[in-house]
């Protein structure tokens, strides 16, 4: 599996950092990964695109 880099604000890294090593994670990168495949993994149980673009839109992701 390829790897990528993403960008976050300082905050947001520092807050990633805080609760990765709360909650036992290996790495900040670990935590962020399971906790953007448990979000795919409720998007991909909608129905449609529609559902899945309602979704995105309630959690502020689209307006």
């Amino acid at each position: 599996m390829g790897k990528a880099k993403v960008k976050l604000e300082k905050e947001l890294l520092e807050k990633v950092k805080k609760y990765a090593e709360m909650a036992g994670y290996s790495s900040p990168q670990e935590f962020i990964a399971h906790c953007l495949e448990k979000e795919i993994a409720k998007l991909e149980e909608s129905d449609s695109e529609e559902e899945v673009k309602k979704k995105l839109k309630g959690l502020g992701y689209i307006s």
